[in-house]
């Protein structure tokens, strides 16, 4: 009969591809099972009151039109619905895929059955392949991987969150409009059971038989199944069933009578003590076997040949008791609520003298033997013929000279001449020429008949007088010895030790370990080199899910093995943290000591103040805790690199890693704690904290110094890209509520990392990250409303008090706390609030203003008042007095919105000022290149403009892109000349700005010293933040708004002013002086030229204006 995996059998290939495929699909479900967004669990009450309509279970089958209707009645609901259908499908339908292939995976197998039923496979019956070995193996794998599926899917991903997840998928995807999808069963598969993996949860009744029936599968099948496992014993009550997920029989057959009777037979109490202590027994008798096995030098080579079985057997012996220990100590395998349970728990831990630490060790210890006899028998392996060719010939040889010997020509003293032992060596040695290492069994068998002829030869010709024949003979014996020790160098025994060697039952329990792993590093870093071997134990537990995978020649091997590897190495990374936690915790002694206890010793120094600064006892420590840290890097990389699964771990990135998650995760919470304001804190607490700040980050940034030659690592280069990834997330993280698309798993975060991850702080305020809450401290201390911005002197001023609230060193302590990255990023997270504000601007523009008739009807007379613009208009103080009055009531809302951009425009000014004031400081020749680049770009594109035939960059580069950013951390920009967002065509607006600047002028004067200021500061309105503002407003829109715009203050001007020479007024209005001043501005900060502000107002006007000034 053809092998039933060999690939011409159809039979074979048919289930070895459904069970292979099984393996993968458990992979991917628990690979998903740590991206389940957050949401879907509606734990918060936020959540719950945010997403309660958009989010349903399978409540929402029996009336979807119900709960449509419920999102059809607000528009803010849809567009809630739809910001979340953005923000999910991508990883909904990764999950519907997952769940659907479990369904596709039993109906694969259902058709697999009956095919075989059916006589599809010729010669093959369910019979047949049951009494095949390897086909009885792939049929109980086929349906005990489909029970593990179901159990994963229930213990990962709760019931609830199913059904809230595939209802979403159900309405957002296009799944539910095609005929074929068979979405309806998949719910029905996977609806919630009742049951809940958190402690103490009440079991479902008839579950898991009830769940698994969802899907019914052949009773014959099952029961044949079960047949051929009947004749397995159980010895234990505690059972892994897939890659570490155990369970206590006694609890899971608890609802079946047959089954639980048997099970309390083995588990009474003086079974359950006979175990324990039969166990605890031999921890003790193996312990010290293993320990002496493994002292230096006494594993070698002749003694594991002598010794194979022996050695297995206490291999063998020490897995089985580490593994009863493991799995019957494991907390996950006992209800805390269930009293029969924490009974046996009790007496196991009591009966077998329980105690981790001597357990843990064992368990190094044996893999460390494990892993010494895996690489020597390997290697022996590996030189088996080479050895066993040379033994042979070793043999041959001296059997030769032998010959020589007795044919009386070599001269060796008192040897007589002897043709026939002459003869007879000769054919010993053409007999040991002859062996076969092909034929081993004969070779063997011949080889211990040449050993006897031997030793007979001896005995028998009186050859024992002369010592050097005798040690001729020895010597032969030896190596013929050595020719059958070798050729039982069999790769069975490897087989054996991987099957013994077993430890996937432990890939979750060995979590349990983890502080004793770590505490034991902490004393004795050389302890990670023995750790190796156990990480590599671990590593063989791959092989399980892997076996099939690699039979059926799958496509999904390498997916399959980058998860298990990668969840093994995160493991790893995260026993092997204690090494850099240990060594901050070391250099935070170091950075208190070098601060404030030693002083700097002086360029000059008096001979007599000498001992005062030699400061032994300080210096000493130092001394000492510097070489504690360097014990620590040698430990680490005492571990050689390592292939753990498919992934290479190699220990110095292992402990640059380690240290770099050590920085993040200080820095990370030393900016969360360190930068948190008391809102109502007068004067503000904003640059003590920073002052703070900056003193913690430079203790950070000096020890980092201090220790990279010591650990050798490249520290300033660490330092800045770390720093700069938790800004840069935090970033990105506030600028996350602003947009609609919301990044929400790490996958997606450009700057996170999963193997060194930023922290997350729950917020403290609206803000969610020490970034936005930066920001907004500097905005509620600059607020228009309550402080006056003097230009020239770039300083804050308290409206009501008159003193300094902040200038410009705020920007320069800002740098010097986070550095560049942080005044780009809080440059950044400005530009998000600029577009919000401008968005939210436009929203009340066009749904309040616009649609209010009365207000409207004013636009229009406004408009036909002041037709042609280039006129005057006829009874001016009044025309214009009357607008302004009957649109009062919408300037409030309008000039708060407009402060609101004036001032985030002037902040971004200042950061511009910074950033570029300290790049040409620290890096002249970069802000030198840059604004070559940019000046050199810009006269490109202008040439082009004037001319298309020369170059131009393609759509496809991304030069402008890449340069902007670079310009932008220099400060080479202007932050005026930006356009925040695409803008349609609006009625009226030239006129509404022209009125909200004229009804905004009464409540401003001028004065000499500090130019336009504000009359009263009950009313306030801050002049700089005005102008920028509706700058920053008119850029948005087409340059014709800009040019109506100021046609109108022209007219505006000119009009006042011709009724004030009509009614011979001496002065000039203050109104006037207001809107000459706006123009000033206006032209000072566009940079344009004064044509621009002169071809609306007579230079006369100017003249008159500046007399003023």
């Amino acid at each position: 009969m053809v092998d039933f995996l060999a690939e011409n059998n159809l039979c074979g290939q048919a289930i070895l591809r459904i069970v292979s495929r099984g393996n993968a699909i458990i992979a991917e479900l628990l690979r998903l099972s740590d991206f389940i967004p957050a949401v879907f669990r509606l734990k918060d009450k936020s959540d719950q009151q945010k997403y309660g309509d958009i989010i349903c279970d399978f409540s929402y089958f029996k009336g979807p039109e119900y709960y449509e209707g419920k999102l059809e009645a607000k528009p803010e609901l849809q567009d809630l619905d739809e910001e979340f259908r953005e923000n999910n499908i991508e990883i909904l339908s990764r999950f519907y895929l997952a769940f659907e292939s479990v369904h596709k995976y039993i109906v694969d197998l259902n058709r697999y059955l009956d095919d075989l039923h059916e006589g599809v496979y010729i010669q093959q019956t369910l019979e047949t392949v049951l009494l095949n070995e390897d086909g009885k193996q792939l049929l109980c794998e086929a349906l005990y991987l489909y029970g593990v599926m179901l159990l994963v899917i229930d213990q990962k991903i709760e019931g609830e969150v199913r059904e809230r997840m595939l209802v979403s998928y159900y309405r957002y995807s296009a799944a539910r409009s095609s005929g074929d999808s068979n979405l309806d069963d998949i719910c029905k598969l996977l609806r919630s059971t009742g049951y809940s993996s958190q402690p103490g949860a009440k079991r479902p009744s008839n579950y898991p038989e009830s769940y698994f029936q969802r899907v019914p599968i052949s009773n014959t099948f099952i029961s044949m199944v079960i047949g051929r496992l009947r004749s397995d014993d159980i010895y234990n009550q505690v059972i892994s069933i897939y890659m570490g997920i155990t369970v206590n029989l006694v609890e899971a057959w608890e609802p079946y009578k047959a089954a639980k009777t048997a099970l309390n037979y083995t588990l009474d109490s003086a079974n359950i003590k006979e175990q324990a202590t039969r166990y605890a027994a031999s921890m003790e008798s193996l312990r010290p076997q293993v320990q002496q096995l493994l002292k230096e030098g006494f594993l070698r080579e002749e003694i594991i040949l002598d010794n194979i079985p022996k050695l297995l057997n206490c291999l063998r012996d020490c897995n089985v008791a580490i593994r009863w220990l493991m799995l019957h100590s494991a907390e996950s395998a006992y209800d805390p609520n269930n009293k029969r349970l924490r009974q046996m728990k009790e007496q196991v831990l009591n009966d077998s003298k329980y105690n981790p630490k001597i357990l843990f060790q064992i368990l190094l210890d044996t893999a460390q033997f494990e892993f010494t006899l895996k690489e020597m028998f390997k290697q022996m392996l590996s030189e088996k013929q080479i050895k066993w060719e040379s033994y042979k010939k070793e043999g041959s040889e001296r059997m030769t000279e032998l010959a020589e010997v007795f044919s009386g020509v070599k001269p060796l003293t008192r040897v007589e001449k002897n043709e026939n032992l002459q003869a007879w060596f000769r054919e010993i040695s053409k007999q040991i020429e002859s062996l076969n290492y092909e034929d081993s069994t004969a070779a063997g068998r011949k080889t211990v008949q040449l050993i006897q002829a031997l030793v007979e030869v001896q005995e028998f010709h009186q050859l024992e007088s002369n010592l050097q024949v005798c040690q001729f003979l020895a010597d032969t014996r030896k190596f013929l010895h050595q020719m059958i020790r070798t050729i039982n160098i069999k790769e069975e025994v490897l087989i054996t030790m991987q099957i013994v060697g077993d430890l996937s039952y432990a890939w979750q329990i060995i979590d349990s370990f983890t502080s004793i792993m770590q505490e034991s590093i902490r004393v004795n870093p050389s302890m990670v080199t023995k750790l190796r071997a156990t990480f590599l134990k671990l590593a063989s537990a791959l092989d399980l899910p892997l076996l099939r995978i690699n039979q059926a020649n799958s496509a999904d091997l390498l997916s399959v093995s980058q998860f298990y590897s990668g969840e093994l190495v995160a493991y790893v990374r995260k026993v092997l943290q204690i090494i850099p936690e240990s060594m901050f915790t070391s250099l935070a002694k170091i950075i208190k000591l070098q601060i404030h206890d030693i002083m700097e010793v002086p360029t000059r120094l008096d001979k007599d103040k000498l001992k005062d600064y030699s400061q032994l006892g300080a210096r000493y420590e130092v001394a000492k805790l510097t070489h504690d840290i360097s014990i620590f890097t040698e430990g680490i990389l005492m571990m050689k690199t390592t292939l753990v699964g498919i992934i290479k771990v190699d220990p110095k990135q292992l402990l640059e890693d380690g240290i770099r998650k050590e920085l993040v995760k200080r820095v990370a919470y030393a900016l969360h704690k360190g930068l948190i304001f008391n809102p109502k804190a007068k004067p503000s607490e904003l640059m003590p904290k920073l002052k703070d700040m900056a003193a913690t980050m430079d203790g950070f940034y000096r020890s980092f110094e201090y220790i990279q030659d010591y650990v050798s690592i490249y520290g300033l280069k660490i330092w800045q890209e770390e720093v700069s990834r938790i800004i840069n997330y935090n970033v990105e993280q506030e600028c996350n509520s602003f947009l609609r698309a919301k990044q929400h798993q790490s996958i997606h975060l450009v700057h996170q990392s999963t193997h060194i991850p930023i922290p997350k702080f729950p917020s403290v305020d609206e803000s969610a990250t020490f970034i936005g809450r930066l920001c907004r401290e500097i905005l509620r201390i600059t607020d228009p409303k309550i402080t006056c911005y003097i230009d020239q002197m770039n300083t804050w001023y308290d409206l009501k008090s008159h003193q300094e609230v902040t200038n410009n060193r705020l920007f320069s302590e800002i740098q010097n706390t986070l550095g560049t990255f942080g005044l780009n990023g809080l440059d950044r997270l400005l530009c998000f609030m600029i577009v919000k504000e401008l968005q939210n601007f436009l929203t009340m523009l066009q749904k309040t203003i616009l649609r209010d008739k009365a207000v409207v009807d004013v636009f229009k007379a406004m408009l036909s008042a002041v037709n042609p613009v280039q006129g005057i208009v006829a009874n001016a103080n009044k025309v214009y007095a009357s607008a302004v009055a009957k649109t009062q009531k919408i300037w409030g809302p309008y000039l708060e919105a407009i402060m609101k951009v004036g001032q985030m425009q002037i902040l971004r000014q200042q950061i511009a000022n910074e950033l570029n004031y300290s790049c040409k400081f620290d890096s002249k020749h970069l802000a030198a290149a840059l604004e070559n680049l940019n000046k050199s770009l810009l006269a490109d594109i202008e040439a082009h403009y004037q001319d298309p035939s020369l170059p131009y960059p393609k759509e496809d580069n991304t030069l402008l892109y890449d340069i902007t950013a670079h310009l932008e951390a220099a400060g080479i920009h202007n932050p005026l000349n930006k356009i925040y967002i695409t803008t349609k065509r609006l009625p009226y607006f030239p006129i509404i700005n022209f009125l909200f600047i004229i009804a905004q002028l009464p409540k401003l004067q001028y004065s000499k010293n500090q130019g336009m200021t504000c009359r009263k500061a009950t009313d306030p309105v801050d002049w700089p933040p005005l102008v920028l503002g509706l700058l920053t407003l008119l850029k948005q829109f087409h340059s014709r708004y800009t040019h109506q715009f100021m046609a109108l203050i022209g007219q505006f001007i000119r009009s006042i002013m011709e009724q004030c020479t009509s009614q011979k007024i001496p002065d000039m209005p203050s109104d006037v002086v207001g809107a000459l001043m706006f123009l000033e501005d206006y032209v000072k900060y566009t940079k344009l030229s004064r044509k621009v502000a002169e071809a609306h107002v007579p230079s006369f006007i100017f003249d008159e204006f500046r007399t003023i000034l």
